[in-house]
């Protein structure tokens, strides 16, 4: 498939993306991401391994274009842990030797 990323053509595969990211190691996802394989990659790493250009020189949405037309799934943002924050009052009855409500 013939894709235009940073203003230059590139002729990219399914198969030959697959080769390009095997051995790579995926940095922490903080946004847009990729799955490639059984492992998530952050869209810039990608588009810097492919196109051995700088992660300045193109933007997340050519990439996520791309790959998305490639057949591989992407996603908008990390899932994050819901983290459950107690309110001050719980706070202060667990200073103060309270039982904890969830418990």
């Amino acid at each position: 498939m013939r894709c235009v990323i940073a203003r230059y053509p590139f002729d990219l595969t399914k198969s030959g993306v697959l080769a390009s990211m095997k051995g790579v190691t995926p940095e922490i996802v903080t946004g847009e991401s990729v799955t490639i394989g059984r492992r998530r990659y952050p869209v810039k790493q990608v588009g810097q391994v492919i196109t051995r250009q700088d992660r300045r020189d193109f933007t997340g949405s050519e990439v996520i274009r791309a790959m998305t037309r490639l057949g591989f799934t992407c996603h908008d943002h990390p899932e994050a842990a819901r983290v459950r924050v107690p309110t001050p009052v719980q706070t202060a009855s667990a200073l103060l030797g309270a039982a904890p409500l969830d418990a």
